[in-house]
């Protein structure tokens, strides 16, 4: 971390604390958390009975700007546990916290003021030095992250150095919420969502549902072209399947689960994943080493118990479908078959656009909690020694995370940030050394003897939803060419306009551009253009008696306005030729 963006974590950090002092003395009932730092930013979590409002969030923020004109001292001292204890009687929260420290261990509160907190530091020295500073929204979060736990009032905040680095991140925020996705991809009506059907249940509009039919076409066919064989398999499956793979053990509580294991004689549960599916087609006859690798795919419906407070449009949702892989090889196609599977995820990044927002991330175990993984910890050092140097061999750029691996194996996860700074990981790449074992998955190698293959787990373009979700936020809306819901949308001025646009539109779909409409209402032509704007429509086509004797079309562009009139043959195939080069 470089010392600007220390200093300015410092900031940010005091920011919090001047925060929970001013909500100290507005709300003095509210119990205080934590409050750190962020990426752009910083949070203060209180226990409160009514989340704050609007106006608590303005009134706090004025409040926050008396302490930091009163330039106070922010001091550090120390306290034995006794009496850092009895300091924060008042405190549950912070008591909490203090008795799970570890003995021996330095107990640190900051004082600002008539303010006290327990805090690890550091911080600036004055308030008066925390100037630039924002109060951006309140929210809820559970205590610690735990479903299970309070439901506690989260506000956020922002603060830089100067006026004007708040002044333009603030112009950056304004711009993430006219890309949201949630608000936009509503707008444009490519999904919704339905209280009686639940959270994390979206409801695919026929624009989005056309929008992921092009995509999932798309991957399947390239796919296709770098041999991989199309697999189809069911939705769920008796628990015994999961208990081979070790899902049951290592992740029922993400799963759907149909049944009661003390109640009934089977129990079945949605599918979390498609792996111990597809292995079942390697293991429909006999393998020998001829028959490696072997590449499966699907395009695979899967249900996960996401927590509820996790919900979100279409970044995380409890069902989703997913452009997944797996496959089986032997240990010297291991690094090869690894290379084409990141090609074949580049490709697809390049295409969509989203490649040069992308980072990755080397996800390993953590020794120190066994309990978590499955394997020996020989076989994950020999999974991830692999792991790495196909990495490295392959020049990637990546960070290490320690316990973020899957229970059975490394993976390379390419992350992605949403327009609100928020990470997740779109496309997965996992080495697996262990379950081949577990289901009894074996090849007869050259030498006669049999062995277990490496398996690959990876998607191609990840979660669709959550792609779309990005698509959206990536274009605000106003899609490429060739993958716009509607493409094109022909404007007769006059009824006798109208038999002309469908003979364009018929040229247009015998050259295979489909997503064509024909606004043929009695409006004026101005209400027409400005409705296809609004709608992000990438070609409006205007047509009046003129085009009609010359067998043109005159074409207006999303990108570059009015191109004037054009035979009808070569706008066709100025289409055509951008929606084949998925042109950006």
């Amino acid at each position: 971390m470089s010392v600007e963006m220390n200093e300015l974590q410092t900031l940010r950090h005091s920011a919090s604390h001047i925060l929970a002092q001013a909500v100290n003395r507005l709300f003095p009932e509210a119990k205080l958390t934590i409050g750190p730092p962020i990426d752009n930013g910083f949070y203060y979590d209180f226990d409160i009975e009514k989340p704050f409002s609007r106006e608590d969030l303005d009134n706090l923020e004025a409040e926050m700007k008396k302490i930091v004109k009163e330039n106070l001292k922010i001091e550090r001292f120390e306290l034995p546990r006794d009496e850092a204890l009895k300091l924060m009687k008042d405190e549950p929260y912070k008591q909490e916290l203090i008795n799970e420290l570890p003995e021996g261990e330095p107990i640190s509160f900051y004082k600002q003021g008539e303010f006290t907190d327990l805090c690890a530091g550091p911080h600036v020295r004055y308030t008066s030095k925390v100037k630039a500073f924002k109060l951006l929204s309140a929210t809820g979060a559970y205590w610690r992250g735990d479903e299970h736990n309070k439901m506690l009032t989260r506000v956020y905040g922002t603060a830089f150095q100067t006026k004007d680095e708040l002044a333009a991140h603030l112009e950056q925020l304004e711009e993430a919420k006219k890309r949201d996705h949630n608000k936009l991809g509503r707008e444009l009506e490519l999904f919704t969502t339905v209280d009686s059907i639940g959270q994390g249940l979206p409801i695919m509009l026929p624009k989005g549902a056309r929008m992921i039919q092009i995509l999932q076409r798309w991957v399947e066919d390239e796919e296709q072209k770098r041999g991989w064989q199309l697999t189809k398999t069911p939705f769920m499956a008796k628990s015994d399947l999961y208990k081979i793979s070790g899902h049951w053990d290592h992740y029922k509580d993400g799963m759907f689960v149909l049944g009661d294991e003390e109640k009934d004689d089977e129990v079945y549960a949605l599918r979390p994943m498609t792996c111990p599916f597809q292995y079942q087609a390697f293991l429909n006859r006999g393998r020998s080493y001829r028959d490696l690798p072997m590449r499966l795919n699907e395009t695979s419906t899967l249900f996960r118990n996401e927590a509820s407070g996790e919900m979100h449009g279409l970044i995380r949702v409890r069902q989703f479908t997913i452009s997944e892989g797996h496959l089986m090889c032997t240990p010297d196609q291991l690094e090869d078959e690894f290379r084409r599977c990141l090609e074949l995820t580049t490709y697809m990044l390049k295409t969509l656009g989203l490649y040069e927002d992308v980072s990755y991330r080397f996800s390993q175990w953590d020794p120190d909690d066994r309990d978590k993984y499955i394997g020996t910890p020989e076989q994950w050092d020999e999974a991830q020694s692999k792991m790495k140097n196909i990495l490295d061999d392959l020049g990637l750029e990546y960070k290490i995370g320690i316990g973020e691996a899957a229970f059975y194996g490394p993976k390379l996860d390419i992350q992605i940030k949403n327009v609100h700074g928020k990470e997740d990981t779109l496309i997965t790449i996992q080495i697996d050394q262990m379950l081949a074992e577990k289901f009894g998955m074996e090849y007869v190698d050259r030498d006669g003897k049999k062995k277990n293959p490496y398996i690959i787990h990876r998607t191609s373009i990840g979660c669709y939803e959550r792609t779309l979700a990005l698509l959206i936020e990536k274009y605000a809306g106003a899609f490429p060419t060739w993958l716009a819901p509607v493409q094109i949308k022909l404007l007769p001025i006059a009824d006798r306009h109208v038999d002309y646009a469908y003979e364009i539109k018929k040229k247009l779909e015998a050259a295979g551009i489909n997503r064509i409409e024909i606004d043929d209402r009695s409006e004026k032509l101005g209400f027409k253009l400005r409705e296809a704007q609004l709608e992000k429509v990438p070609y409006m086509i205007v047509i009046g008696d003129k085009d009609i004797e010359a067998g043109a079309v005159s074409v207006r562009s999303r990108k570059q306005g009015d191109m004037g009139s054009m035979p009808a043959d070569d706008f066709v195939a100025m289409i055509v030729k951008e929606v084949e080069t998925k042109a950006r």
